[in-house]
């Protein structure tokens, strides 16, 4: 086979696995999201995942979030390995281990209708959480610590929403927001990992996801350098109400009965 056979082969692949519609959405959807990423530390799925799964639905929208953040936070893990409490997200990694096949098991089987009723529904009940300001003020136990893993992990499998419950659990301790965004982007390295592995099994990493994460990552990856440099400058109440309004967006936006809106 000759070398433009081999160019012709992979480009009719890769057109095919476009969706035909939506993509420029998609591209400013993650900007947006790994904005939030970047500065925070987490709040990408909940962006990302109702406003592209009404587009390409969330059985790929979750795999190609998945695959995006894995490859452009990638610098984020040497300083997180620095600035982090190692031990308390490894005892949280070990309980989303456990967690994760459960909820890919929900993304790969349930309904794509109930499924993104079920993450516009978890996305709104975990940003009332956020914004209640509640927070855990207990001692954290190596038991509860990893139960909240697990919850987690369901979450991150189902819809890479993990984020949110390991958060609230996190502030509520003595640790500052520098300490407690350098633990969630450990604890994402880690769940990342673990998710990757889950998907492939569940045969969730179709070509489409591959073919999308080109045309995206540029934009989440650009987005995720700017809130990382925001961080440290931006006034940090501001910035997070800015976010929770975003994810209030996005969910609302995201659900089934708005589909017009994005089509």
């Amino acid at each position: 086979m000759t070398l433009d056979a081999l160019v012709d082969g992979a480009h009719a692949w890769f057109t095919a696995a476009l969706p035909d519609h939506g993509i420029y959405a998609l591209m400013a959807f993650a900007f947006i999201a790994g904005l939030a990423r970047g500065f925070s530390g987490f709040g990408a799925a909940l962006i990302f995942v109702p406003l592209g799964g009404a587009i390409v639905g969330p059985k790929m929208i979750s795999p190609i979030l998945l695959v995006i953040d894995g490859i452009a936070s990638f610098g984020m893990i040497p300083p997180a390995w620095r600035g982090a409490n190692r031990q308390e997200v490894f005892v949280i990694a070990a309980g989303a281990t456990l967690g994760i096949p459960a909820g890919t098991a929900i993304l790969a089987l349930l309904d794509p209708l109930v499924l993104r009723w079920s993450i516009t529904l978890i996305a709104i009940s975990l940003l009332a959480l956020l914004v209640s300001g509640w927070r855990y003020h207990g001692e954290p136990t190596a038991p509860l610590t990893s139960g909240v893993g697990l919850i987690a992990g369901l979450f991150s499998g189902a819809a890479q929403l993990g984020g949110p419950p390991v958060v609230a659990y996190w502030l509520g301790g003595k640790s500052d927001f520098t300490r407690v965004r350098a633990n969630v982007v450990l604890y994402f390295s880690i769940s990342s990992v673990v998710s990757a592995i889950s998907y492939y099994f569940g045969g969730l990493f179709v070509p489409a996801v591959f073919a999308l994460t080109v045309v995206i990552l540029p934009s989440y990856a650009v987005g995720l350098y700017g809130g990382s440099k925001l961080f440290g400058l931006a006034e940090e109440r501001t910035f997070r109400i800015a976010c929770y309004v975003l994810i209030a967006a996005a969910a609302i936006i995201g659900m089934p009965l708005l589909d017009g809106v994005l089509r």
